[in-house]
């Protein structure tokens, strides 16, 4: 029997619809959590999954889709920010509006969304905040200057909410996933003049050989999420198939052992 540490909770998940979102949603929902999805495209979610349409960048939008999950669920207990905009390029590569916007929906967007839930969670016994940031965080990809800067900023903006917050119940976590196999990173490689091997190319700069899988990540922020994990606040958790920790040069993993290869891995 699956462990029903989520039972009698309530959560929001933004960007819930796709990719980390929706596996995570499915996660607390199998755990026994109460779960609403914000999302802009939040029509034709599985049961028992409740889709609420919100704009993270839209501070009305953001009330009103919180007001909704809990209005609906009685009560909120956990907030997943896990909403995000990409960028590439260099600091030259992208104009001040898609700073301004990305910047937006990476940093103040998550503020949005927690603040809006503030009040309700200071009411629950197992308030809980799980950021999605990335590998970007804390360690310098090129050509991710915009992307880096926001969830750089991401990382300690998860750090001041947790001492902030300490007081009230609250603890606030995030997860720093690397290259991680979603709809969006495959809509990314059909745009590739070569896709298979842009495919091959991001698997081999994670040591495990392979990306990460959305369902690793909602494991992830369902251990920083759940009542068991009550002594852990402040806390940033990698998925990444130790692209920061580890340093490899010229091997790669398969089937659990080192092997020689043809590149370095990062």
């Amino acid at each position: 029997m699956p462990d029903a540490d989520f039972a009698d909770l309530a959560a929001v998940v933004t960007g819930g619809a796709s990719g980390i979102g929706l596996a995570t949603a499915r996660l607390f929902a199998a755990r026994g959590a109460q779960v609403a999805c914000l999302d802009l495209n939040a029509d034709s979610l599985p049961a028992p999954l409740l889709g609420v349409r919100c704009d993270v960048t839209d501070d009305q939008s953001v009330r009103t889709a919180v007001a909704k999950a809990v209005e609906r669920h009685g009560r909120l207990d956990i907030v997943v920010n896990n909403a995000g905009a990409a960028a590439v390029g260099d600091i030259t590569a992208n104009e001040d509006a898609e700073w301004h916007r990305v910047l937006d929906v990476n940093v103040v967007g998550v503020m949005r969304v927690t603040r809006a839930a503030l009040r309700h969670l200071r009411r629950s016994p197992s308030a809980a905040v799980v950021n999605t940031c990335s590998i970007v965080s804390w360690a310098g990809l090129a050509q991710r200057a915009l992307y880096s800067a926001s969830k750089g900023a991401l990382y300690a903006l998860t750090l001041a909410m947790a001492a902030d917050h300490l007081g009230d119940g609250i603890r606030v976590n995030a997860v720093a996933p690397g290259t991680v196999d979603t709809p969006w990173v495959e809509r990314l490689l059909e745009q590739a003049t070569d896709p298979q091997a842009a495919r091959a190319a991001l698997e081999a700069r994670q040591p495990i050989g392979r990306m990460v899988s959305a369902e690793e990540v909602a494991a992830a922020i369902a251990y920083l999420a759940s009542p068991h994990s009550a002594s852990t606040t402040g806390t940033v958790v990698a998925v990444d198939g130790g692209m920061y920790g580890l340093r490899l040069p010229h091997q790669e993993l398969q089937c659990g052992r080192p092997a020689l290869a043809s590149h370095s891995s990062r």
